[in-house]
């Protein structure tokens, strides 16, 4: 018998693991059929029948011939769906050729004839060659021809009209393996190198195949079928078609099985990473345009930005542990911000908990969530592994889990981030460059518009109030797969399904991720670059600055945040944290970063010969609000404007006390008008002079400038672009 099935009854042969033994009686039990089984030296053993059958112990050794999974053969159902939609037509009318040819129906069957049939030149009792003949003649091909599909036919059905048709087009199937071993070392050679052309590659095939096989003459194939065998080659090596980036990724691609975390609750794994911003940003002092890094830390759960931090032209060490910080924490809602951009308040309804300030006052709150990271996932920079950063995630206890080389699959979700960020706001934007050269238009830094920090702010604000609040394709419940989930709806679900998230357990363990600075408490209090720190708390270590204990014991660690050097954090020997002011920060109603001091430093120094941070701040604040107009060109006209009154020299002026200084003009407004009179007015500004300053004059009001012409209304109205009064 020819089949798939095989005789199973006494004398049938098993190997068991790996002894051969013989089936020599079957005993039907209660517990159901049972074989009794001997072996090479006439040991019985006695087992169940659906185990001998089932169990991988048992293989059937059988003689006969028929089909097997090992066969070289293809199944019909495989060949047939290899063709196309108009191959396969023509391979089932052929096949009904051959049922008419050998049965005298086309069917195959004479219980489903058709109303023509059997035809005379086909009928059945008619000897078969003369069917062949009327075959023939009809189809216009030789009997040979016919009598080969027979063949076929009666061996394997359909597929065998087909076999010959889908073997013919194999590819590299004719090609010579040496010459496609030598074509593949070049093609892999050129992985990091420019493209190359076709041609050039079949060239040094060519000659790396006489180099190679010199005692062996290899064929060399034609210049169509070179071509033809490349193109082939170009699906496992792509080298001409994409760009070479992208071939490197392909080719760095790991060639087992893809791994992946899978993360089970917020917080367990926080994915950092910078990329450079598709915009170009102003300097807030020379005014020219600079490239923007944005640095970000996202919940891999729950796909929420913990922290970003923008940062003009490079990323360092400090501004990623500032993000980090961020995640212990959020920073809290500006007041300019729509009610619903605060962070929502998970586990107790919006239905029962009703609060006068958030159905009638301005946003409260903060911006994101705060969780207690457990993995941090970086990449290789510098900046992830330094030695500041991986010192306070080992004493936080967050374990550091570097991305593989060149995989930006490992951090895929922030790099998703960050192409939604592109595409949703920063093409919006003034100054936006795209993501590669090609896509750069002809000048786009001409048009480069918002600051820095302008910039953070409104990434920021986009991030709470659209990001975090509108469903992600990635978000998925495999138990609710059509419920369409955002990072803040998937925030609430993971606390629901893990029971719990890691938080900080002391509000003060986040002021470790700040910047060290050691220095000694003179008395009048700390100085770091400039800037005198005094509180309180340093009570009774004033005079440990002139004792004769060793300098290295009298300096104390003081940790600084570079976004707000208004204040700095102290811990004593108690180990309680205390906060020490600046000594200019009660004129300052905002945060003042390190860089923009910087700035106002050098730009005092250029303008008065003994300057103070007093009047350096007090000369940055004003050129900041004459500089924030509404277009670039009223920019440098206002910046302008304020070089000229501090270079002029006009008598009669006295010098005044500084009796505001209001902060940078909001970065969301409705562009009708703020109702705040300190930022309507012009504000004007001067400052308490030292020796040897001259009194500069009050600046002038400036006319409501007209909108950038490439800011449209309802962008603004839509990511909450500032509008500046």
């Amino acid at each position: 018998m020819n089949g798939a099935g095989t005789r199973l009854g006494v004398g049938t042969h098993f190997r068991l693991d790996g002894e051969t033994v013989e089936v020599v009686e079957f005993a039907s039990l209660a517990t159901g059929m049972q074989v009794v089984l001997k072996d090479g030296r006439d040991r019985l053993a006695r087992m169940s029948l659906r185990e001998l059958l089932t169990s991988d112990r048992a293989e059937l050794i059988h003689d006969s011939a028929g089909p097997s999974s090992t066969d070289d053969e293809d199944l019909a159902a495989v060949v047939l769906n290899r063709l196309t939609k108009d191959e396969k037509k023509d391979v089932l009318e052929r096949a009904e050729h051959v049922r008419e040819m050998l049965t005298g129906y086309r069917s195959g069957s004479e219980d489903l004839p058709r109303p023509d049939e059997p035809r005379p030149q086909y009928a059945p009792d008619l000897p078969l060659r003369a069917r062949y003949e009327a075959k023939a003649a009809e189809l216009g091909v030789t009997e040979r021809t016919v009598r080969r599909w027979a063949r076929a036919f009666r061996e394997l059905g359909e597929a065998g009209l087909v076999l010959k048709t889908a073997r013919a087009d194999s590819g590299l199937g004719n090609a010579d393996p040496r010459w496609v071993e030598a074509a593949e070392e070049v093609l892999k050679e050129y992985e990091e190198e420019s493209r190359p052309s076709v041609k050039v590659v079949l060239e040094e095939v060519e000659a790396r195949v006489k180099t190679k096989f010199k005692l062996v003459k290899v064929p060399v194939p034609p210049r169509t079928t070179a071509y033809r065998w490349m193109q082939e080659l170009e699906r496992r090596h792509p080298t001409f078609r994409l760009s070479m980036q992208r071939n490197r990724d392909i080719a760095d691609r790991p060639k087992g099985v893809y791994g992946k975390l899978r993360p089970t609750r917020p917080g367990e794994y926080v994915l950092m990473d910078t990329t450079r911003l598709d915009v170009f940003a102003l300097d807030p002092v020379t005014l020219r345009w600079m490239q923007a890094e944005l640095t970000v830390a996202m919940d891999w759960y729950t796909r929420c930005i913990a922290g970003l931090r923008v940062t003009p032209v490079s990323t360092k060490a400090i501004d990623a542990a500032a993000v980090l910080y961020q995640a212990y924490r959020p920073q809290p809602v500006p007041e300019s911000w729509p009610r619903d951009a605060a962070w929502p308040e998970h586990g107790i309804p919006r239905g029962v908990l009703v609060e006068a300030e958030a159905v009638h006052g301005p946003a409260t709150g903060v911006w994101g969530p705060k969780v207690a990271p457990e993995t941090l996932i970086v990449d290789h920079g510098k900046i992830y592994l330094s030695a500041h950063l991986t010192s306070v995630c080992r004493r936080m206890g967050i374990s550091v889990q570097p991305a593989r080389l060149r995989t930006g699959r490992d951090k895929g979700p922030v790099e998703r981030y960050f192409r939604t960020l592109r595409e949703d706001l920063l093409q919006r934007l003034p100054g936006y460059k795209g993501p590669d050269i090609h896509s750069r238009g002809l000048n786009p830094e001409k048009d480069a518009f918002f600051f820095h920090h302008e910039l953070e702010a409104i990434i920021r604000e986009w991030t709470a109030v659209t990001y975090h609040r509108r469903p992600h394709e990635g978000l998925v419940d495999p138990h609710l797969p059509k419920v369409e989930l955002s990072p803040a709806v998937m925030f609430e679900h993971g606390l629901a399904r893990a029971g719990y998230i890691e938080v900080p357990r002391d509000p003060n363990l986040a002021l470790e991720f700040l910047g060290v600075t050691m220095r000694t408490v003179q008395h009048y209090g700390v100085e770091i670059n400039g800037r005198r720190y005094n509180g309180g708390c340093l009570d009774g270590l004033r005079d440990m600055a002139s004792s004769d204990i060793d300098l290295d014991k009298r300096r104390l660690e003081f940790f600084a945040d570079p976004d707000d050097v208004t204040r700095i954090h102290f811990r004593d020997h108690k180990r309680v944290w205390h906060t020490l002011q600046w000594e200019h920060a009660p004129s300052l109603d905002m945060p003042l970063s390190d860089e923009a001091l910087q700035f106002a430093r050098r730009l005092a120094a250029k303008e008065y010969t003994y300057p103070d941070d007093r009047l350096a701040i007090a000369l940055l604040l004003k050129r900041w609000n004459l500089g924030l107009g509404t277009s670039l060109v009223e920019r440098r006209m206002a910046l302008r404007l304020s070089r000229e009154q501090v270079a002029m020299d006009l008598p009669g002026q006295q010098a005044d006390d500084v009796t505001s200084l209001p902060s940078v003009a909001r970065v969301g407004d409705d562009g009708e008008g703020s109702q705040d009179p300190q930022v309507d007015q012009r504000v004007h500004h001067s400052a308490d002079l030292g020796p040897g300053n001259r009194a500069r004059p009050h600046s002038q009001s400036l006319p409501r400038p007209s909108p950038h012409p490439r800011r449209a209304p309802h962008l603004a109205a839509r990511h909450h672009i500032p509008q500046r009064t």
